[in-house]
């Protein structure tokens, strides 16, 4: 994690990191203000709270209130040696506590993070930069350094040694200025790894890797950053802001744009009759749901990147607005070469469709045979540590009778009776089997195995369309009973879709567009090597959406475009612009529990007001601004009844409420009441409600903004990281920037 300091007045410093600030000072008498703790005290901080952390984890899985569990640390010095310390942690626990349960609230906090390191010893490295945010030299430990092609280590499915594919891929990205950290590691059980990676100047661009072992999963991680760089799928739903909007492309140099048609009618030159008659069965879909909401601009048209019909090699363009809206990150991926990528795409594409057939179908899928499974003792070396932790797995072919090369890998936990069913594909029948056991546990600890939800007999639930999208995001959609029976729909097949020889890779690509071709699917591909490695994105209409097509018309993230700017600048509107986007949000079909920053794509700190600020609340707070008492009210006792937002805003209406109430009732008078208001909620809350109330103070909490983004500053390190895939596409391609 990249910490930032900055100097402040006398001794008091600011250290900026994700979306927090931590401020430290020195007490008086080492010529500080005490006007905030010394760094070494939230050192200490730190280390009494991460152990009070892992005690509430362990307390959360069993169901073990912690309302009578205390904790204290006190660090006992050395007077010889003020270096050397006790850290001496106490737990006082409740007297009916099992001792089973005492032991194992001790034991987990000799898991504390801040304990092990410290206990480890970390390296402390000490160098002068010329500039800090340029200084793009990778963050990455570990990175195997001077590997030369052709040597180091080979795995199936890699056209390079595992070396040089983590030596290319970090030169890729310092090239392009990002600095890449590793968040966490993970391995809870043998042959199982996975990290988190992610860019250090904006966190909200982040991947996660999986592997058998610490190389490949950060070949994992580090091939699906370049994969998302490449496909801009870090970026999607977000608004680039209006320098980017207006410059020479907005996407892609390649990219073309087209004017809706007379009646607002798909132009011409997008889709072709075959994409057509999928994602328009109704004539429903207009020119207008195609404008993407990265640059907003309606006049300039829709937005569209050039695919390949693989069927005869001719070009069609695709709507960004359709891409970033049916198929989220389905169908990418970068590879060592473009048939690596190629592979890699088509077999997770294979993957969520006969994962999302098989859970609508109910189907049940036929066990591996022992002696299949011990041909690969690493895997199963992996899934017998999880049974010695008391998880039942179950290891299924889901080839659907050797038609997919996909496998499943199901976890059971007795403790909370959830189920989990991952899913991996690829060629080689123990490629797939591994990547099915290391997608159940990237980045999972043992703890992180309780919030898989149980199975079901209610088919309803199980095909419905947002499950299958719950398991597409995180894996948390409900599977069914039927799933479970001894009685499988298919005979067990140990299949093998691999190539052979130096062009394998070839081979298996070959091989599993000819399993689309077969299926009777169209595929179109765009090839994106603009930023140094093969990366392609496949599209597969009517076999690989993530979402239903229906969304394009009646969930399309462009209605951002429609409430985007006035709520940007809603500080700034007045009575009858406030009431013209009040009725526009009343007259929407949105959920009001939406959150804002899903609804305009703007990265809002979600610590501020604005990062928690949902529809509903908007509401309530142009009511106010309007003095709209009486729907006021309605809005702030809905608000109330469902708030998930922070305690003090919660009291701010709870006391909002009280205002309201007394305002209107005749028979009240607030100047009886305001001592004791001000006694509950506290002076400042209070000249703010009742300055709300009366229409003096107009959106309390929300910092004023507006289309140049000001002061958002999240959303500025996102556009930063942005900007520079936009700068080397530009000079790739020789096109000047500003």
């Amino acid at each position: 994690m990249e910490i930032k300091v900055n100097y402040l007045d006398n001794l008091r410093l600011e250290a900026k990191f994700d979306d927090f600030t931590v401020i430290s000072d020195q007490p008086i008498r080492y010529k500080g203000d005490d006007s905030a703790p010394g760094p070494f005290d939230y050192f200490l901080a730190s280390s009494a709270m991460c152990a009070a952390y892992f005690v509430k984890v362990y307390c959360n899985a069993r169901n073990i209130p912690t309302e009578n569990i205390r904790l204290s640390q006190n660090n006992i010095v050395d007077p010889e040696n003020r270096y050397q310390q006790i850290f001496k942690i106490q737990v006082e626990l409740p007297a009916d506590l099992s001792d089973k349960d005492r032991q194992g609230i001790l034991r987990s906090i000799d898991r504390c993070t801040v304990k092990k390191v410290v206990q480890t010893g970390p390296e402390f490295q000490v160098e002068s930069v010329e500039n800090i945010d340029e200084d793009a030299q990778a963050m990455l430990t570990g990175v195997p350094q001077g590997a030369e092609r052709g040597e180091g280590t080979w795995i199936e499915g890699k056209d390079l040694p595992l070396e040089q594919t983590i030596a290319n891929m970090t030169g890729i990205l310092a090239d392009l200025g990002m600095k890449i950290e590793i968040a966490s590691w993970r391995n809870i059980v043998p042959h199982v790894w996975s990290l988190h990676i992610r860019d250090a100047a904006s966190p909200m661009c982040f991947t996660n890797g999986k592997g058998a072992t610490k190389e490949s999963a950060l070949c994992s991680a580090l091939g699906e950053f370049i994969e998302r760089l490449s496909c801009n799928f870090f970026y999607n739903d977000q608004f680039f802001g209006e320098e980017i909007a207006n410059s020479a492309f907005v996407h892609y140099p390649n990219e073309e744009w087209f004017q809706p048609g007379p009646g607002d009618a798909l132009p011409a030159g997008i889709l072709d009759e075959h994409c057509r008659a999928i994602f328009d069965p109704e004539g429903e879909l207009r020119g207008s749901h195609l404008i993407d909401t990265n640059s907003g601009k309606m006049k300039r048209g829709i937005v569209s990147l050039p695919f390949v019909r693989q069927s005869d090699g001719e070009t069609v363009y695709f709507p960004s607005n359709l891409i970033e809206n049916l198929y989220l990150s389905n169908g990418m991926s970068a590879g060592n070469t473009l048939p690596e990528a190629q592979v890699q795409c088509l077999s997770e594409i294979f993957e969520r469709a006969v994962k999302k057939q098989i859970i609508e179908e109910e189907l049940a899928l036929p066990d591996v045979p022992r002696e299949v499974l011990e041909k690969y003792p690493d895997i199963l070396a992996g899934i017998e540590a999880l049974e010695a932790q008391g998880f039942p797995v179950l290891v299924k072919d889901a080839s659907l009778g050797g038609q997919f090369p996909v496998m499943c890998v199901t976890l059971m936990n007795p403790r909370t009776g959830g189920v989990f069913a991952s899913f991996g594909a690829h060629p080689s029948f123990e490629v797939a089997l591994e990547r099915s056991l290391t997608e159940l546990l990237q980045g999972r600890s043992f703890e992180g195995l309780n919030d898989f939800p149980a199975p079901t007999f209610n088919s309803l639930a199980v095909t419905e369309p947002n499950n299958f999208v719950e398991h597409f995001i995180d894996s948390s959609g409900v599977v069914s009973w039927r799933f479970f029976s001894a009685r499988a729909d298919y005979d067990f097949c140990e299949w093998d879709f691999s190539g052979s020889g130096s062009s394998s890779t070839e081979e298996e690509a070959a091989s599993l567009f000819g399993i689309l071709e077969a299926l009777g699917h169209e595929a179109y591909m765009a090839v994106f090597e603009d930023l140094g490695a093969p990366v392609c994105r496949i599209l597969v209409p009517g076999y690989s959406e993530v979402y239903p097509v229906e969304d394009l018309v009646w969930d399309n993230t462009n209605m951002a475009l429609l409430f985007r700017e006035d709520i940007l600048n809603v500080h700034a509107l007045d009575d009858r612009q406030l009431a013209d986007l009040l009725e526009r949000l009343e007259e929407s079909p949105l959920d009001e529990q939406m959150d804002i920053i899903t609804l305009i794509g703007i990265e809002f700190d979600e610590n501020t007001v604005w990062g928690q600020l949902t529809i509903l609340e908007l509401k309530l707070l142009i009511d106010l601004a309007l003095q709209r008492h009486e729907e006021a009210l309605e809005r702030v006792e809905a608000f109330l009844q469902y708030n998930d937002n922070t305690v003090e805003r919660g009291l701010f209406y709870q006391a909002v409420q009280a205002v309201l109430e007394i305002a209107l009732d005749d028979e009240l008078e607030l100047s009886d009441y305001r001592d004791n208001l001000e006694r509950l909620f506290g002076v400042q809350t209070m000249e703010a409600v009742i300055g709300s109330v009366n229409g003096e103070v107009r959106f309390h909490g929300l910092t004023p903004t507006g289309m140049a983004l000001q002061g958002l500053e999240r959303h500025q390190r996102l556009i930063d990281s942005y900007r520079k895939l936009h700068a080397a596409r530009a000079a790739r391609a020789g096109i000047a920037t500003s």
